[in-house]
């Protein structure tokens, strides 16, 4: 059992705040002032106090958004009933005051009221949210000492706490112990398998679960696009309809995205229809159009995705992004330079994938020093937004373009990073390094040793994945 003075659980509490000012305030309730409310409080606080019963004024407070004054009186009542304590503790964390959450929990262990599933499920949500494992591992032997582990409330928050923080072991295990997991449960230990590229086990599991809703098939067609299996997500989407399970906007992109990785245009065509039957037709959604503006110019089929771009009235930045790399990928780079320029005057920010776009439009255009323009506007106003693969398309692009010693100044220059095999791939791409024998040996054993050494990378990764298994 804890000890309020000697556990972690304890300890996690934080010192009382000292502002008990008007910028303390957090309006819960909209029925009244809050400024008024708590005047209201204060005086019934003055008047509760001379009779010594505190019992309903923490609530008061927490409505009125004061949770110091709340969490002391939490403190100094004795006589706190289950419920009470409970709301109290849960107000504090969904406030995200998680650290006086459990500070609550911790003092209602050493008082007469035992926890129930709700309790115990705040308190570790609130653990979950501070990305403690050890404290969870507290909270999860306490309930197995009350018996309250295979409780479905209790065990799916402790699921979904490890899932959270990348435990599979501990999550197989607070899974095992539910007393008939429901689908949430068999959903979320499939989502942290998918999270660490356990497709089997995930498939496993999914063949299992006594019963499916969209969301469990949605969490494997997304996984299965994700790493690369595309026949078996359309697989998935087809047994989905199948079955009468009824496909939300969450279904369709990465079953696009499934059919744009094997070009299948008929299929995805087909699949463009039971979107418009299943979702509606009046108004495009945004996610779902993004995602088919990709599946029709991977299938060369631009001109339908610009009707797509057209039809979404509210466009993002990845609409943007899309179509603009669409226009790339197809050869069109005056097109998606306009593009780009469009979506700057709409005030609209280019994100990663924007800068990809428009260095492959660059390079199928041989506009090298636009190429290098546009990269170094995105790295002066969004350095943020900058990855390797920027890098690579660049060096890639002066290397088609025959300017050798361009490619390798950016890379002795400005690559910060050590460089992979993308970036010794991007330099063989180019004409003249191909004239140079002694430069494209030593670019092959750089390629070959950086092979291996992934290679060696991707089986400890596996063997640490086949331990968690066990």
């Amino acid at each position: 059992m804890f000890s309020a003075a000697k556990t972690p659980i304890a300890d996690a509490g934080l010192r009382l705040s000292q502002r008990n000012s008007l910028h303390d305030l957090i309006p819960l309730s909209n029925s009244e002032n809050p400024l008024r409310l708590l005047l209201e409080t204060q005086k019934l606080h003055a008047q509760r106090f001379k009779l010594g019963d505190l019992n309903q004024l923490p609530w008061r407070y927490l409505n009125c958004g004061v949770f110091s004054i709340a969490r002391k009186l939490f403190d100094e009542i004795t006589n706190w009933d289950l419920v009470s304590a409970t709301y109290v503790m849960s107000a504090f964390s969904r406030s995200n005051f998680h650290h006086d959450a459990l500070h609550m929990f911790s003092h209602l262990l050493c008082t007469d009221v035992r926890p129930n599933e709700f309790t115990f499920s705040t308190a570790i949500h609130s653990g979950s949210a501070l990305c403690d494992i050890n404290m969870g591992k507290q909270l999860h032997a306490c309930a197995m000492k009350m018996g309250l582990n295979s409780n479905l409330f209790v065990g799916s928050s402790l699921l979904n706490q490890y899932a959270k923080l990348g435990s599979i072991k501990d999550a197989r295990g607070a899974f095992e112990d539910i007393h008939e997991p429901n689908v949430v449960a068999h959903t979320t230990l499939i989502g942290a398998y998918l999270k660490n590229k356990m497709i089997c086990d995930a498939c496993n599991l999914f063949e299992r679960m006594p019963e499916r809703n969209v969301i469990s098939w949605n969490a494997m067609i997304a996984g299965c696009s994700q790493y690369g299996l595309n026949e078996e997500s359309i697989k998935l989407f087809v047994e989905m309809c199948r079955q009468g399970v009824l496909p939300s906007t969450s279904t369709f992109p990465p079953v696009f995205t499934a059919a744009a990785n094997i070009t299948a245009l008929s299929m995805g065509k087909s699949f463009h229809g039971l979107a418009i039957k299943y979702l509606g037709d009046k108004e495009v959604d945004v996610y779902v159009a993004n995602s088919l503006i990709n599946f029709y110019a991977k299938c060369n089929k631009l001109e339908d995705s610009v009707l797509v771009f057209n039809s979404i009235k509210s466009r993002d930045a990845v609409s943007w992004s899309s179509i603009i790399c669409g226009y790339a990928c197809n050869g069109k780079a005056k097109m998606a330079l306009q593009l780009y320029k469009r979506m700057r005057d709409l005030g609209m920010k280019p994100n990663n994938h924007t800068l990809h776009g428009l260095l492959i439009a660059c390079n199928h255009a041989g506009l090298a020093d636009e190429g290098y323009w546009l990269f170094r506007l995105t790295k002066k106003e969004q350095p943020e937004i900058m990855n390797s693969e920027h890098y690579v398309s660049l060096i890639n692009l002066f290397a088609q373009a025959g300017r050798f010693d361009d490619a390798m100044r950016v890379l002795e220059e400005e690559v910060s990073f050590e460089p992979g095999v993308g970036i010794w791939k991007a330099l063989m791409g180019g004409h003249q390094i191909k004239l140079n024998k002694k430069m494209t040996q030593f670019i092959a054993k750089k390629i070959k040793a950086q092979s291996e050494t992934r290679e060696t990378n991707v089986q400890g990764k596996e063997n640490r994945r086949e331990e968690q298994r066990r």
